[in-house]
């Protein structure tokens, strides 16, 4: 590939367009908000405007809605020799190409499996789908050179490519993201009229749990939309576990009325929890291999310029790995708690040297 078209520059468009553009690509930027287009220009992603000559693959990085007629569009006015998207939903996505009359030799499905709770330009980073998947469902029609455009693109990215089919690929995302995502916006609506004495003790538990709901609204809706029948069927079943999960609840709580209603809620709970240990095993974990145990190392931190440096210099010193990072801030405190999470092999030799280096670790 030695050209590329990025219409849409947004966070994903403008984080493929950095990427190609470190990598020596010649690409062009446009988005109907010619303001974005700018910004990702000016952040080195590359030139705005539509190429006088066709250009080796365009990328349609605009929501799920625009992206059929936006691929005809493109075609029809010789954009680029072959096309992909990089919608969440993609059987949608086919059918509105064939309807709005597209080339489907020159077309091929695709969706990076990567993203931030930040969205526009500014946000973009040349890394974002490093060791990521890439979802690309090619069609019956899709001709090889179309693929193997498509290939490219993911490996100048530093992605992982997944071949699926778009109806498989919509059932799956509908699980691992789209129903997630409304489960955390429901689970953080409760927070909205909240009192502010509970909020203010919030902690990592629901930080985490409610991270995803901080994605921009009106994108989320056309997503929704989109993909409603799969997201549906993947709540419907969540419902009928919260229901459960309810009346196991309501049940305990009436322990002393119906005692052997309270010890069936006790067996309800218990095996609601036991399925999702087993469920949370199955995803995966560093490099996409089986999911790993780890053991949090807890150091109290002041909040100060420099200090999570110097605490990771402290486990580079020690020659320890650190595999994933919490941060937990204390109400009312210019301190926090940061659990670094470490094989359970070093984890104790790791906390003896934090601590003989003046670091205060949490037993």
């Amino acid at each position: 590939m030695r050209s590329a078209l990025v219409v849409g520059t947004g966070l994903i468009g403008t984080s493929i367009a950095l990427a190609l553009s470190r990598r020596g690509i010649d690409v062009y930027l446009t988005d109907a908000d010619e303001a974005a287009a700018r910004t990702a220009a000016s952040l080195g992603a590359g030139r705005v405007g539509v190429p006088a000559q066709p250009v080796d693959l365009g990328i349609l990085a605009v929501p799920p809605a625009r992206i059929g007629t936006e691929l005809a569009r493109g075609q029809r006015e010789g954009w680029a020799r072959a096309f992909t998207d990089v919608g969440s939903v993609k059987a949608r996505v086919h059918g509105a190409a064939e309807d709005a009359g597209a080339d489907l030799a020159r077309f091929i499905g695709g969706h990076p499996l990567a993203g931030r709770e930040r969205s526009g330009p500014l946000a973009a980073r040349a890394d974002l789908f490093e060791g990521r998947p890439w979802v690309l469902t090619p069609g019956a029609a899709t001709s090889r050179d179309t693929l193997n455009q498509a290939l490219e693109l993911v490996s100048l990215c530093g992605a992982v490519p997944v071949v699926m089919d778009t109806e498989e690929h919509d059932h799956a995302v509908a699980l691992i993201s789209h129903a997630p995502h409304l489960v955390a916006a429901l689970m953080a609506a409760r927070l909205e009229h909240a009192r502010e004495e509970s909020v203010r003790i919030s902690g990592t538990g629901i930080r985490d749990l409610t991270r995803i709901a901080g994605g921009a609204p009106e994108l989320w809706e056309d997503i929704l939309a989109a993909n409603a029948p799969a997201i549906a069927d993947v709540l419907a079943a969540y419902a009928a576990d919260l229901s459960a999960a309810v009346d196991a609840l309501r049940a305990l709580g009436d322990a002393s009325k119906d005692a052997e209603a309270a010890k069936r809620g006790a067996a309800e709970l218990a095996d609601l929890l036991r399925r999702g240990n087993a469920g949370h095993a199955r995803i995966p974990g560093k490099h996409g291999a089986a999911s790993a145990s780890y053991t949090p190392v807890p150091v109290v931190i002041s909040d100060r310029p420099g200090e999570l440096a110097r605490l990771f210099a402290a486990a580079g010193s020690a020659g320890v790995n650190i595999e994933d990072v919490r941060i937990d801030h204390s109400p009312g405190r210019e301190a926090g708690l940061v659990e670094l999470m470490v094989d359970p092999t070093v984890a104790d030799r790791f906390a003896m040297v934090l601590t003989a280096a003046g670091w205060t670790v949490q037993a």
